[in-house]
């Protein structure tokens, strides 16, 4: 038997282990520091374009571009303003509306205070202050995505301070998801913090290209989005990490405002490409349509998740739709409301 212990001893022997340990350990303080790195960097190359609203802690990073109705647009996860700029749209649309395009928190050049939850209601709050500070009133809002859980909040809480709502391949229902289950060691308190300061960024830079072509399939990815889009901001940890908690907190919003889209009353675009990978066009978009009392939808058909990108001018068209539908001529004047709505587009 004491033959038998020793050879368990030297099969597993101390200093074997510690200096796995030790490994492991330089391995994880090497990538915490290339990554801080990095983010410094991307955050040099990517210096904010817009404007800064302090809003009890946030310092919310914001483009106003053009005249006319206001407008607010809402980006989905992992992405930030300069999506809308690349896409085009953010230029066709400032051609006829004042366009407000908010970096979430977290995401682009806006904070994301610890000391609260930002689920999409907060999110909702937060951006309805800023219009506030911005003398914005009866917005047309535009959420893409994520984007639009906190679009849907901000017409449910704030239904006289939305003239009109266009949804852009969103979330609305829940349903089981894959992403939702592999972000939650992100999301955890202390698991997570240590994934987005280490492994997580390397994975994503890994991972970008499979990332991308999945967002834009069919499609395939533009290459001014290749070129432009600030990918080391994406993969900054503050923001993998913000990434990971609002995928955790979708589905639970999901279901809360699915029980409330019955109060919404207002105008409602809906628009998504019926070939999306990422979220059921039928199960999504088509089943809010029917659940709405008022609303157009607008299928892409064969399109992908990002509508936006690969049909700008129709997601503009939806969205001049949507204006004139709530009482908004092209010339910005204001007219009867156009009731009802409740028709398919092609």
């Amino acid at each position: 038997m004491n033959r038998h212990s020793r050879s368990k001893n030297h099969r597993f022997p101390p200093t074997r282990l510690g200096g796995a340990a030790l490994t492991a350990a330089a391995f994880l303080g090497t990538a915490v520091l290339v990554n801080a790195r990095r983010a410094r960097q991307a955050e040099r190359d990517n210096p904010p374009t817009g404007g800064f609203l302090d809003i009890e802690g946030v310092r919310l990073h914001y483009l106003e571009r053009g005249e006319g109705p206001p407008l607010v647009l809402l980006h989905g996860n992992g992405a930030m303003v300069q999506d809308f700029e690349i896409s085009g749209i953010l230029e066709l649309l400032a051609q006829r509306y004042r366009v407000i395009a908010v970096d979430r928190p977290g995401f682009g050049h806006t904070n994301r205070p610890r000391s609260q939850s930002w689920t999409p209601a907060a999110q909702a709050e937060l951006v309805h202050k800023a219009l506030v500070h911005l003398d914005i009133q009866q917005a047309i809002v535009v959420g893409h995505s994520w984007g639009t859980l906190v679009a849907l909040s901000l017409a449910l809480d704030h239904p006289a301070d939305v003239r009109s709502l266009v949804v852009l391949s969103g979330y609305y229902f829940p349903s089981l998801r894959a992403d939702v289950l592999a972000s939650l060691p992100g999301a955890a308190p202390i698991i997570g913090d240590l994934l987005s300061y280490t492994v997580a960024p390397l994975l994503g830079r890994a991972m970008r290209s499979r990332v991308f072509r999945k967002l834009f399939a069919p499609a395939a990815v533009p290459p001014r989005f290749q070129a432009e889009f600030p990918i080391e901001l994406s993969l900054r940890p503050s923001q993998l990490k913000a990434s990971a908690k609002d995928t955790v907190s979708m589905t639970p919003s999901a279901a809360a405002f699915a029980k409330r889209y019955g109060e919404l009353k207002m105008p409602i675009v809906i628009m998504a490409g019926t070939g999306d990978r990422l979220v059921d066009f039928a199960r999504q978009s088509g089943r809010l349509d029917e659940v709405l009392a008022e609303s157009t939808l607008v299928p892409f058909e064969g399109a992908g998740h990002m509508i936006h990108h690969s049909a700008p001018e129709k997601v503009v068209d939806g969205i001049n739709l949507a204006a004139s539908s709530a009482g908004i001529a092209e010339n910005g004047q204001l007219l009867p409301m156009q009731q009802p709505i409740g028709v398919d587009a092609g």
